[in-house]
């Protein structure tokens, strides 16, 4: 039997499953896929492994115990994740050398150096905010964009630094720009300095990866040390690996419930894909197909709710709509999308006959029903964002419940239960097992959050602010102590590695959002917009889907939605299109440009790993996502698809839609029953795009025409099945 845990991924464990020392100092599945991964010496990796969990900690204890001045906080982000960043990572792919040279410790003390400067200086800059400024101000300025730009390049690539140093080239060129483009211009030492501050480097886009993203970041990097993570893979291919095409339908499953809480495609690509793909091609299907899979479903992930990969934060922080109301809004498009993948792979799986795997090679049924307590970390975290927690106090309590079930799994022993002693237990005694977990789960949350809560409650005038912080840090070294300090370290430093791509990213697209107020290109072209739009609604928002996907080729969705809705959504707001629906079309089209040709990242990560080809793989991909690309045009038309309006309108537009989707990845697939002729697909995707436009008319006149196509099909075969035979 193969499992999630028993993959190469594992290749650091030691005897008995656990990892041996030093493993979390070992690339992860996404480092190795980086080019410029560095080889460190083994003083530096304990440096590094020093420096992410300072990183990490600061971050908790910043959002949950002791707020800070936000131009501290963000300055500190990003100069210790810069920090971090250059030891991970080398200039270049070619030529790496063992260790950190010299020039990069430069960058690292500079990196440093920056956010000592800001803290020093705090009062002074605070003070002088926008209005004067000192030599000081302007050289850390100066240095410190530099290195936010060396940082992008090296985590990200260079499609992001390219664009932001053009943005900077422009506010020293705005007197000889032409038309709407000019601007007066601005001197060296007006503009680093307005940069280097919460105008621009540590604005909005910092805001979120110093608060959300840093958090959401830690919580699946322990749902990983807890081990949850491989779980959900082991559940989703217990219930549908089985099934024809099993495996990809495993796939889809699991990219709904681990991609959310990710913020980037290509690291939950080349995370799961490392599992998912072998395990497709062993049915079946062809390396370009099951790397699509893979890049579709692990994209869609950042459009599902709760958490849509920090994008529902983003979007509320720039809105000013509340996340509840922007989560709520995105179930009808994320459910859309799941059942367009789902269709894709069952329709793939029949027309080429593809089986799934045996009940041999898969985990046990019941072994997985007896874990399922292990989903308390991601139900908790749900509901704790849907009674109005705030985000930080639900991440919070989201890594505490995973420690926590960490701890019983691994005191209890239950991840080495084998298959053949979990058949042995009847439908009550996995019952039983699972309602001991879940309360063990109930008391213990209670004994380490709600004991420490209500005691500082009480005695909180008392003892004051660090009596209570005493209170809780005793609590949480406990927990520490008994979920192992090993993982518990492990889990600090995968999140403080993970997130250094997104802290390098939010700060690059805060330079951008952070031009484009300041030489106010972000007004005249949403005028310029408006005048080429003219009147039409449709053709702005062709337009921003054009922009965000073009933006979204060439880096992550944080960045690439942070500046399309700088520059765009201000424009097709003005012209009545509503900031909701505004945000999310953008959004989503910055979402699927990762499986979008010919700058397909999460395509082109999954073809690394399948070793397919990049370009079909992408085609594939975009294919199977087709019907992302057409449900923002259809909210666009309707916001029902976004829950606004009457439930009944809502539960409509919801059935036609889903109908829409199957007669979509009908008509795409080419398969109804059997192999559909063109005219008979193109009839099929007009019956989809009337079935999944709202509307009542469009509605019936759609599943009139996708209801006689199919029954065409059935009888057409039915009469070819049943035609004599000529020999």
């Amino acid at each position: 039997m193969t499992s999630a845990h028993e993959h190469p991924q594992a290749a650091h464990a030691g005897p008995g499953g656990h990892e041996a020392p030093g493993a979390a100092l070992a690339p992860t599945p996404e480092e190795e896929f980086a080019g410029n991964k560095r080889t460190l010496h083994p003083w530096e990796g304990w440096l590094l492994a020093a420096l992410a969990i300072g990183f990490t900690v600061f971050h908790m204890i910043g959002l949950n115990f002791y707020p800070m001045e936000p131009l501290l906080f963000r300055a500190i982000h990003v100069g210790w994740g810069a920090a971090i960043g250059f030891m991970l990572y080398a200039p270049l792919a070619r030529g790496r050398q063992t260790g950190v040279p010299w020039y990069d410790w430069l960058l690292i003390a500079a990196s440093i150096a920056c956010a000592a400067y800001v803290t020093v200086e705090l009062d002074g800059l605070l003070f002088r905010a926008g209005a004067q400024f000192t030599p000081g101000d302007v050289v850390v300025g100066f240095v410190g964009t530099v290195i936010v730009l060396e940082f992008a390049r090296r985590t990200a690539g260079l499609a992001l630094p390219i664009i932001a140093a053009l943005f900077i080239v422009y506010s020293f060129v705005g007197p000889w720009m032409p038309g709407v483009l000019e601007h007066k211009g601005f001197n060296i030492d007006r503009f680093f300095t307005y940069i280097y501050s919460e105008y621009g480097i540590f604005g909005v886009t910092t805001q979120v990866s110093s608060t959300y993203i840093i958090l959401f970041v830690t919580f699946a990097a322990f749902l990983n040390v807890s081990k949850v993570g491989d779980y959900i893979n082991d559940l989703c291919n217990a219930l549908f690996g089985w099934a024809r095409g099993g495996p990809a339908k495993a796939a889809v499953a699991s990219g709904v419930l681990v991609g959310t809480i990710s913020g980037s495609a290509v690291a939950n690509v080349v995370a799961s894909g490392m599992v998912t793909i072998p395990m497709m091609r062993k049915v079946g299907y062809d390396k370009e197909t099951a790397a699509a899979i893979e890049a579709t479903s692990s994209t869609g992930g950042q459009i599902t709710p709760p958490v849509m990969g920090a994008g529902a934060f983003l979007m509320a922080e720039i809105t000013g709509i509340p996340y509840g109301e922007i989560a709520f809004a995105a179930i009808m498009p994320a459910l859309l999308f799941y059942i367009a993948c789902w269709v894709h792979v069952d329709l793939h799986a029949i027309r080429l006959g593809l089986r799934g795997l045996s009940r041999k090679e898969l985990p046990s049924l019941g072994r997985m029903m007896s874990l399922l307590y292990l989903f308390a970390p991601i139900v908790v975290l749900v509901w704790a964002l849907l009674d109005g927690l705030s985000p930080f106090r639900a991440g919070a309590l989201g890594i505490g419940t995973a420690m926590i079930a960490g701890v019983l799994a691994f005191r209890l022993r239950d991840f080495d239960m084998d298959d053949e002693t979990a058949s042995r237990f009847s439908a009550l005694q996995v019952g039983q097992r699972l309602v001991v977990r879940i309360v063990s789960i109930v008391l213990l949350g209670a004994l380490f959050y709600f004991v420490p809560v209500t005691v500082a409650g009480f005695a909180g005038a008392d003892i004051g602010e660090w009596g209570t912080f005493g209170i809780a840090l005793v609590a949480i070294l406990i927990l520490t102590a008994l979920f192992g300090w090993k993982r518990t370290g492990d889990g600090l430093v995968g999140a403080a590695k993970d997130c250094t791509q997104l802290v390098a990213v939010c700060a690059c697209a805060g330079i951008i959002v952070g031009v484009i107020a300041l030489t106010g290109i972000g007004g005249r072209f949403s005028q310029m917009l408006l005048t080429l739009a003219g009147a039409s609604e449709f053709v702005a928002m062709l337009f921003a889907a054009l922009v965000a996907l073009v933006l979204g080729m060439g880096m992550p969705t944080t960045a690439a939605y942070a500046i399309a809705a700088a520059v765009i959504a201000p424009g097709v707001i003005k012209m009545g299109v509503p900031a909701l629906v505004a945000h999310m079309f953008i959004f989503y089209f910055a979402v699927i440009s990762a499986i979008t040709p010919p700058v397909a990242l999460a395509s082109f990560a999954a073809a690394g790993l399948a070793q397919s080809d990049p370009w079909r793989t992408s085609w594939i991909a975009l294919k199977m996502g087709l019907a992302t690309f057409i449900v923002p045009f259809m909210f666009f038309f309707s916001p029902v698809l976004l829950m606004q309006g009457t439930w009944p309108e809502i539960i409509q537009a919801g059935v036609t839609a889903s109908i829409g989707v199957l007669f979509l990845g009908a008509g795409s697939e080419g398969w109804a029953r059997g192999l559909l002729s063109l005219p008979l697909r193109v009839g099929m995707v007009i019956a989809a795009l009337l079935c999944i436009h709202p509307g009542t008319v469009t509605d019936l006149i759609g599943l009139a025409l996708g209801g006689l196509i199919y029954a065409w099909q059935v009888l057409h075969y039915r009469r070819q099945r049943h035609a004599p035979t000529h020999h």
